[in-house]
């Protein structure tokens, strides 16, 4: 399974990590989209051209230590030239080689090398996909207490993706991480079993209980969950000023549901406090960043005229971007009312608007609606209405 359709639901925005400066064990959204979703694979080509010495260069010298320290075993050069050759830094782009280098690490005991052996097994990402193997590599890591293998272990678990399902281990796991490893995702991960009652009864407190320490350790879904309680859940106390702080709190970290949930939320509510012409202007990011739900509130909003004058054109123009968006779920919703819309138009205006609706997706195609874009928010998170939920850490 190519690693984008495993992670998809959860989500691109512009990512802020350099290239230049990052660790091999560090992993950005960018980097993955880059090396598994198509993007162009860039080459570094060291002194093509560029001088008539045969001698070798800084680069080439580094280059050729890195290999030799490699084939001697020496771990640290492994995870180096598994991530270079992933990430094309210097030598071909291969992921294969990448996944030897990598599994060699892994063999050897680096439980970093083993959590990332689970992620390509997982993704089949150099590998074919194999989510037993997967699992076992989780396993060797967690043992080790590296928290990310601890939380991609959990997920294995809590959706019975290769081993048996067991919700209770996966909230053991998340646990630990979110109280022995301080990382949010174990508690936003608790916060949403209990809010969708997972482990057999839905639980507000507890969930409200788990979001408020993913808060205080600045997981930015964690924020966005507890900010979707105080807005609307008929079971919790409502409070709109504080679901607005708290999908501010998301929506600042690059989580693009917040940023989307927030539009909606402040275009419903003008009496909130908000900048001018804020709501429609989160929703177009929202809706440019690969969330087909905005797309659909601004077509909503241009043919009834919320807030924006009456436009039939930009409503069936932003409704087909949403089809294009989301796929057989949007087309089902929006059915009735692209026919209806259609009927003010000729032949050549539907063409017309089909047409840049294409263009403006082929802008935008490599955008997931489930990205957070700091460095170390280098997650995945599962968007959809079932149960599951999905993300994968890389560090």
């Amino acid at each position: 399974m190519p690693f984008s359709a495993l992670m998809d639901t959860i989500g691109v925005t512009e990512m802020m990590m350099t290239e230049s400066k990052e660790s091999p064990n560090v992993w950005s959204k960018r980097h993955w989209l880059k090396v598994l979703d198509g993007a162009a694979i860039l080459f570094f080509l060291t002194n093509l051209c560029l001088t008539p010495s045969h001698s070798q260069s800084g680069s080439d010298k580094r280059l050729s230590k890195l290999q030799t320290d490699a084939e001697r075993g020496v771990i640290k050069a492994e995870i180096e030239l598994a991530y270079r050759h992933l990430e094309g830094n210097g030598v071909p782009q291969d992921a294969t080689l990448a996944a030897r280098w990598y599994e060699r690490a892994a063999q050897a005991g680096d439980c970093t090398a083993q959590n990332m052996m689970g992620v390509f097994y997982q993704s089949g990402t150099g590998v074919p996909a194999d989510l037993a193997r997967a699992a076992r590599w989780y396993q060797l890591a967690a043992t080790s207490n590296f928290p990310p293998a601890k939380l991609n272990l959990g997920l294995l678990y809590l959706n019975g993706s290769g081993v048996r399902k067991d919700i209770s281990l996966a909230m053991q796991l998340f646990e630990d991480v979110a109280r022995r490893g301080g990382d949010g995702a174990g508690a936003a991960y608790l916060g949403q079993i209990y809010e969708r009652g997972l482990s057999g009864t839905r639980d507000v407190a507890a969930a409200d209980k788990w979001f408020q320490l993913g808060v205080k350790l600045h997981d930015p879904i964690a924020a966005y969950n507890l900010g979707q309680l105080y807005a609307d859940d008929p079971d919790h106390i409502r409070d709109l000023g504080r679901a607005t702080a708290l999908l501010r709190q998301a929506a600042d970290a690059g989580y693009v549901p917040a940023i989307y949930a927030l539009g909606s939320l402040l275009h419903d509510h003008p009496e909130l406090k908000q900048a001018r012409g804020e709501a429609l202007e989160l929703l177009e990011n929202a809706a440019g960043a690969g969330d087909w739900r905005a797309s659909i509130l601004l077509g909503i909003f241009a043919r009834d005229g919320k807030g924006i004058p009456i436009n039939k054109k930009s409503a069936a123009y932003h409704f087909q971007i949403a089809v294009l968006q989301g796929g057989d779920e949007a087309e089902r919703r929006l059915r009735y009312d692209i026919d209806q819309l259609n009927g003010y138009f000729d032949q050549d205006e539907r063409a017309a608007i089909a047409s840049a609706a294409h263009a403006w997706y082929r802008q935008h195609s490599t955008a997931k609606s489930f990205t957070a874009n700091r460095a170390n928010e280098a997650r995945y998170f599962n968007l959809d209405s079932s149960p599951e939920i999905v993300r994968t850490f890389s560090r």
